[in-house]
């Protein structure tokens, strides 16, 4: 018997988000983020070229990449709190100007004045460390909280895209300009970097979980403006909003211990067992390569995939960087180092993306530059620590004991730190639905 059918039910579902590469803001975003990018990574390579055609002495690039670190920590606190209490868009604006003004100060004292080179360098870290918060809270302002985790992994494959194909660009380039005008060149970076991104809306930043109002926004009509608080009573704050999430404490503790450890282990080791195990330059380049390729494949990875548990996931991957120290233990064929650099590089970004979107999910609006910087300023600043410590420890209890240590650090530290309340879905809440 024949029945009529039963009418389709109308569909009350919200439409899939657009991808966030149709987005034209977003986009301008992406081009002076990468630019801000492509600059901070040449300079140490161009700067390493005049060292070659003795334009400057290892003592001095030294002494200019010291000022340029100092710069960027004295700086990155300070541009978190401008950031929040200004426009995020301000902010980028005139530290990448400072940055863009700053680098053709260097070209000007090279050979010259090593005193003008190290100054400018410091202010040229200073531009690039205020740069950092903002661009992270503008993030928020331009893109909905639905399409951050894509957003964000298309930031984070241009980085690694630059750091792969730079060294090959900068040695082409290196063949017609002398260093001095790539060092111009670095300033027209910073200056795209400060004019191509547009302004975010308020809208966007609005939408994080448990957010509390922007305090920069406009007070009831008669209503007197709050007066501002200091710059280390807003920066307190910031530190005070930190603390209201364990999750993200927790993963402060486990990615410093992985960079201050794991990193500095590997970056000193790799180059001697290159050396001395394999006999070999070809190890060292490949596991390098290996690393910034397995970033950029965990990019495209995480930029689709939403795991039931996100915080375990990004923990797990975080602790995968182990396995490159314990490879480099072990006297195995160089393919298993190379190997082992490629998973640890799919790992880091694994951890990375769901990292700065949660922050950017959880933290309230008007702290999420200084929660940011907070980031910046911990994970940078002990990284220099972790650098001049492991060789001598290396001198003291051989290279297999410490890099057998590390390895233990960066498996142990994130696995406990997953166990940390609201670590699981890096939040108050359940991870938000898939799309």
């Amino acid at each position: 018997m024949a029945t009529t059918p039963t009418p389709t039910a109308a569909k009350t579902g919200n439409p899939p988000p657009r991808s966030v590469l149709r987005d034209t803001a977003f986009l301008r975003l992406w081009a002076g983020t990468t630019a801000s990018g492509l600059a901070t990574w040449a300079l140490p390579f161009v700067l390493g070229l005049a060292v070659l055609h003795r334009d400057l002495g290892a003592a001095g690039l030294g002494l200019v990449l010291a000022a340029r670190t100092l710069g960027f920590l004295a700086a990155v606190a300070v541009g978190g709190v401008l950031a929040d209490r200004h426009s995020r868009r301000a902010v980028v604006l005139w530290s990448a100007l400072a940055a863009a003004v700053a680098t053709p100060l260097i070209a000007a004292g090279l050979g010259r004045s090593l005193v003008l080179m190290t100054a400018a360098a410091a202010l040229a870290g200073a531009g690039q460390g205020a740069c950092r918060p903002a661009f992270q809270a503008l993030t928020a302002e331009t893109v909905e909280p639905g399409r951050r985790q894509q957003a964000n992994a298309a930031m984070t494959m241009a980085v690694r895209g630059s750091t792969l194909a730079g060294p090959a660009l900068t040695a082409l380039l290196a063949a017609f300009l002398d260093v001095g005008a790539l060092l111009l060149g670095i300033g027209l970076l910073w200056l795209a970097a400060a004019l191509i991104p547009g302004k975010g809306t308020a809208a966007a930043a609005a939408g994080a979980t448990g957010a509390e109002p922007v305090t920069g926004a406009e007070p009831a009509t008669g209503a007197e403006p709050a007066p501002r608080a200091g710059f280390r009573a807003e920066f307190l704050e910031g530190m005070r909003e930190a603390r209201r999430h364990p999750w993200f404490l927790a993963g402060l503790a486990a990615l410093v211990t992985v960079i201050a450890l794991g990193y500095s282990a590997t970056s000193v080791a790799l180059p001697l067992i290159s050396r001395d195990r394999y006999g070999t330059e070809w190890v060292l380049a490949a596991a390098v390569t290996a690393y910034t390729v397995g970033a950029l494949g965990g990019a495209l990875v995480i930029a689709r995939w939403r795991p039931r548990s996100p915080g375990w996931a990004a923990f797990a991957g975080l602790a995968a960087y182990g396995l490159a120290p314990l490879s480099l233990m072990l006297p195995v064929h160089p393919v298993v180092v190379v190997a082992a650099y490629a998973v640890a590089g799919i790992g880091i970004e694994l951890f990375n993306v769901p990292w700065f979107t949660a922050t950017q999910r959880e933290v309230a609006p008007d702290k999420l530059a200084r929660v940011s910087s907070l980031d910046f300023l911990v994970s940078y600043g002990l990284a220099p620590v972790g650098l001049a410590l492991i060789a001598p420890a290396i001198e003291a209890f051989g290279v297999t004991a410490v890099l057998g240590a590390c390895a233990g650090a960066c498996f142990l530290v994130p696995a406990a730190a997953a166990l940390v309340p609201t670590g699981r879905h890096f939040g108050r809440t359940s991870a938000p639905a898939t799309h």
